[in-house]
């Protein structure tokens, strides 16, 4: 059938009335490819379908959790019965723990875990507990890595503040940042110069080890030790936001990609299967200063609930039973392969960095390694590309500086089909 938007614009009018700006993530908006965005009713595998009947390929996956597809049977069998008994507790349950073992089993550096109900509670948290153990207040984050809206890391951030072009927000104190010192990602002299002036007061480094949100950008393996060493040197502590990595581009994280232990990593997404989920962990040192065993108090209510610790526990034992990882690593590099060959034969300039299942198109000839050359992308382009693609069936991000996540359900045939879409695309993009 033919691409109509009329119901999701009917709706979008709708949700405008009661919420702001008509979604509850900035994310969801079309602010950055104009036009009002399409309302889902429901998934299946790699399929997702508006309110106005169209199919799409989808490529977001809810922003990476859902790597064995949407609805996948193990998963939603381990929500029933987990919801048969009841929704949450306000106290310990079994599912938890057990959680918390695959974690620490399949995440070397990390020795005792703490659930929470989203990746910004867990950056927010490991901020909180790395000035607790250290003793210091400074932080370094890098420009274009966003841990969530934590007041005193919301600057110079990705994801929907890098869309919107907001380097912070309002209502945030000056007195939340001042402690922050924000680097350019991938410039090992820049951090070796900071710690060198400043070493005894940082607490903590904080960052994505492959980032997600200006965009999939990858780190040079210089740039990990120099973290590493520097960290240890001088004292504190390594902070892994692997939100978006975690049991994504491998089923240790990035961390065992890469073959460097931070001494804290935060977890989202994938460890609650699509339900709202967190975590932070790491040594045990470390996370014995947390309440109740220390002083440094961090509690949630709905945290280890039954339901997001069963569809987590489905979720990673499917992953450590399956293995997807080797279809996922070919099936993502086809499709990559591809749409860099559709890009070159129309005469457009790009680049597509990849890290197993997670890349991003940049309409950018050149590499991207940091903030400042992700901003150099063409957003007029992509934004064309992206209304282009998802009027032939192709949901994808609707910022440039997204990531893009391949999963498990899909398969080559899902992949040649997006290559049709990309090539009519491409044509449409270069007028």
């Amino acid at each position: 059938m033919a691409f109509t938007k009329q119901r999701s614009q009917e709706h979008f009018l709708r949700a405008q009335k009661s919420i702001p700006g008509g979604v509850n993530s900035p994310a969801r908006a079309f602010g950055a490819v104009g036009g009002s965005p399409v309302v889902i009713d429901r998934a299946e595998g790699p399929w997702l379908f508006d309110i106005d009947g169209n199919r799409y390929i989808d490529y977001i996956g809810s922003w990476g959790p859902h790597i064995l597809g949407h609805r996948h049977p193990a998963v939603i069998d381990a929500i029933h019965a987990a919801l048969a008994k009841g929704t949450s507790f306000g106290a310990p349950c079994e599912l938890e723990t057990q959680l918390a073992e695959l974690i620490i089993e399949a995440v070397p550096s990390i020795e005792r875990v703490r659930m929470v109900n989203s990746g910004t509670e867990a950056t927010m948290s490991a901020i909180r507990v790395a000035r607790g153990f250290t003793g210091r207040s400074v932080i370094i984050k890098f420009a274009g890595c966003y841990h969530g809206h934590v007041d005193s890391l919301l600057v110079k951030a990705g994801s929907g503040a890098l869309t919107l072009g907001i380097p912070s927000s309002p209502g945030i104190p000056s007195g939340c940042t001042a402690d922050t010192v924000v680097l350019e990602y991938n410039d090992q002299q820049q951090l070796e110069q900071t710690f060198a002036a400043r070493g005894s007061e940082i607490a903590a480094v904080i960052l994505e080890p492959v980032v997600g949100n200006m965009g999939v950008v990858i780190p040079t393996p210089e740039f990990l030790q120099a973290l590493q060493s520097q960290c240890r040197q001088h004292g504190s502590l390594l902070i892994f936001d692997e939100v978006m990595t975690g049991f994504r581009v491998a089923y240790g994280g990035a961390q065992s990609l890469f073959g460097i232990r931070p001494d804290l990593t935060t977890l989202g997404k994938i460890i609650g299967g699509g339900m709202p989920v967190g975590a932070y962990g790491g040594r045990a040192d470390i996370m014995n200063v947390v309440s109740p065993l220390g002083p440094v108090y961090q509690a949630g209510t709905l945290s280890g609930n039954p339901v997001a610790m069963a569809s987590g526990i489905a979720t990673l034992s499917t992953l450590k039973a399956t293995n997807p990882y080797p279809q996922l690593e070919t099936l993502t590099k086809s499709l990559v392969n591809g749409l860099s060959r559709l890009a070159t034969d129309a005469g457009i300039p790009h680049t597509i960095p990849r890290v197993g299942s997670m890349f991003t198109f940049f309409f950018n000839p050149d590499t991207v390694s940091n903030l400042a050359n992700a901003s150099k992308s063409d957003t007029v382009a992509f934004a064309r590309y992206f209304h282009a693609m998802l009027e032939r069936g192709i949901y994808l991000p609707c910022s440039q500086f997204e990531a893009n996540f391949v999963s498990a359900a899909h398969s080559q045939a899902e992949v040649g089909a997006t290559l049709d879409a990309a090539k009519h695309a491409f044509a449409l993009t270069k007028h």
